[in-house]
């Protein structure tokens, strides 16, 4: 990254018979069947990562949903996110056998539909909680917000890649790159639902910082935050406010806006060392914790195993988020580069915002962990991104 001068740049491919840089002929944009001779070149780290972080998922799910008194062997929500990783899983296997050239030329495209479904949500989205964020398709309710984490990076990796003009870029250079996440962002808070929103510019920083900014830019992105927000207080709802000023002083509401983190950090606390051990977290069990398989699951695994086991579920996130950027960084053209940087900043920035969340770190935003939390819209973005990781670390060499 570079802040003082513009830096040769280099677009998004690379001649294998020069080994110069040069554009993608839309000829040579053909199907690369997979080469089983080539199964070393196969991330099996990641996707041990993945599976291993998945049934951890799984399992807190079924006990933050189990009620003894049914006698079942399986809550639904633990069924049905089971169903959902089956069809995620599905689709990300047959993501992969495509060469990720093709998401370059379907980045714009997605884009727009991506739009096109979050204002499907504001014309006939379902209400929940008092939040219209889902598209109910049958007995499955999908959340348009998750798949537009995907294809703003999609959007920007693409339009970046195609810049003549090598970065570091200015503000007036940026214009494009802004509106681009803009859009999507304004939908978003409208539904209302502004920890995505804020999500999705977090995740869109990184990418832009990867790319290259002047020093100019930054400063100049700094004073526009502070503005923003100082602006933007105005016109969050009642709600959103009493969740900020809850975060600066959760005794203000205990029992209101203040209970869910009072009670999350009750449960991660009642873990200590070792925790209570699988279905013996009273907080969770008897119902104290709130959201405990979506949005609190974290302080739900914390209670049954602890300070011990809290440590090693970070540990899986910390070698997941480190091998991505790994990715970006071996990745062969710069186009897949900035993809695989996106896709680290959105994991990056989940498990941040969700563990800061619940343990009174941060304000409550309603922001699920990635591979973790009850959601199947969210297990499916997942899997999609993770298989997109992979393709382009099984396609980094030419």
């Amino acid at each position: 990254m570079a802040f003082s001068k513009r830096t040769q740049h280099r677009p998004h491919r690379i001649n294998p018979a020069s080994d110069e840089f040069a554009p993608w002929p839309k000829s040579q944009l053909t199907e690369q069947p997979l080469d089983r001779n080539r199964l070393h070149d196969f991330d099996y780290l990641t996707l041990g990562l993945t599976f291993l972080l998945v049934i951890l998922g799984l399992i807190t799910i079924y006990s933050a949903t189990y009620v003894p008194e049914t006698g079942n062997w399986l809550t639904t929500y633990c069924q049905r996110q089971t169903v959902w990783f089956g069809i995620a899983l599905v689709v990300a296997s047959g993501l992969f056998i495509f060469h990720y050239n093709y998401l370059y030329q379907a980045a714009y495209p997605l884009y727009a539909f991506s739009l096109l479904l979050l204002l499907a949500v504001e014309v006939a989205g379902t209400k929940h909680m008092g939040a219209t964020r889902w598209l109910s398709i049958g007995d499955f309710n999908v959340q348009p917000s998750e798949f537009i984490k995907l294809t703003v990076i999609l959007a920007l990796a693409r339009y970046f890649s195609d810049r003549l003009l090598p970065p570091p870029y200015n503000l007036k250079e940026l214009l494009i790159p802004a509106i681009i996440v803009a859009l999507p962002s304004t939908l978003i808070l409208k539904q209302p639902d502004l920890g995505t929103a804020m999500l999705i510019i977090l995740i869109s920083g990184i990418v832009i910082v990867v790319v290259g900014i002047t020093r100019g830019t930054i400063l100049s992105i700094g004073i526009s935050a502070l503005t923003t927000a100082f602006i933007g207080w105005h016109f969050l709802h009642d709600y959103q406010r009493q969740r900020i000023l809850t975060f600066i002083n959760p005794e203000i509401d205990p029992l209101g806006s203040g209970y869910h983190i009072a009670q999350s950090k009750i449960a991660i606390g009642a873990g200590k060392l070792f925790g209570k051990g699988f279905l013996k977290g009273t907080q969770n069990t008897l119902h104290f914790l709130p959201e405990q398989h979506t949005d609190f699951i974290f302080a739900a695994y914390a209670e049954q195993w602890g300070f011990l086991g809290t440590i090693f579920l970070l540990a899986l996130y910390f070698i997941f988020i480190f091998r991505a950027l790994n990715i970006a960084m071996e990745a062969r053209d710069s186009f897949a580069s900035y993809l695989a940087s996106g896709i680290a900043a959105i994991f990056f920035w989940q498990v941040t915002i969700n563990i800061g969340m619940v343990s009174g770190l941060m304000p409550v935003v309603g922001i699920p962990l990635p591979l973790f939390s009850y959601g199947g819209t969210s297990m499916l973005t997942s899997l999609v991104l993770i298989s997109i990781l992979l393709n382009i670390h099984y396609r980094r060499k030419a």
